[in-house]
């Protein structure tokens, strides 16, 4: 665990909040943070009718290869660097709490922050592997779900075993600004995002980060 993020207790790596706030949950290396986790945060913003967005940087991924990964604290501050918006916060609290799974995560904040109303926000990649998660089932049914489409991930996202699985959960699109109200399992696939840019794109062969 990286010195920054070994001082903090957890209480501390949940970003300041009030009761009944309207917070979206995006996860992933941020390994190099890049404009469209930004575009993708607001958008849903703007979409779900949401107040805040937290950033949730892994100390690793399960399902990848983590051997490129910088540090913890370097990701962290370029994340903070990147999001440049008082509606978008940055936190560690994964690796505070000392896990990289998602439904870990869920029930600490679902115990813990019991009166905000949360949404968990993922790319049309995610969903297209999500039946692969730790206890995907569990995250559904514990809080909301918004998909962003990637293209040209729609379809193959749509088809695969957890879309499937949850099809009869889907809200139309034009009540995405319910979502965060919703009792889970309720998920929406939001369309309309034309940045397509992944953070594997913005690395160099020996895992450096290329400056756009």
């Amino acid at each position: 665990m990286n010195r920054v993020v070994a001082s903090q207790t957890a209480a501390q790596s949940i970003p300041l909040h009030t009761d009944g706030m309207r917070i979206g949950l995006l996860g992933g290396s941020f390994n190099p943070p890049h404009d469209a986790h930004r575009a993708i945060s607001l958008f849903a913003i703007k979409r779900l009718r949401l107040d805040r967005v937290w950033w949730l940087v892994t100390p690793g991924n399960p399902l990848k290869e983590n051997g490129g990964l910088h540090a913890l604290d370097e990701r962290a501050e370029a994340a903070r660097a990147m999001a440049h918006d008082p509606r978008i916060d940055v936190t560690c609290l994964e690796s505070v709490i000392g896990t990289r799974y998602t439904v870990d995560t869920i029930t600490y904040l679902r115990r813990r922050v019991a009166g905000l109303r949360l949404v968990w926000i993922m790319g049309a990649d995610n969903l297209a592997q999500f039946h692969r998660w730790q206890d995907w089932r569990r995250i559904a049914s514990e809080v909301p779900i918004a998909v962003i489409d990637r293209p040209p991930q729609s379809f193959r996202a749509l088809a695969a075993p957890a879309a499937q699985a949850l099809s009869r959960y889907r809200l139309p699109e034009n009540e995405a600004g319910t979502l965060a109200d919703r009792r889970a399992p309720a998920w929406v696939f939001l369309t309309g995002m034309k940045l397509d840019l992944s953070s594997t794109g913005l690395r160099n062969p020996d895992g450096s980060w290329r400056t756009i």
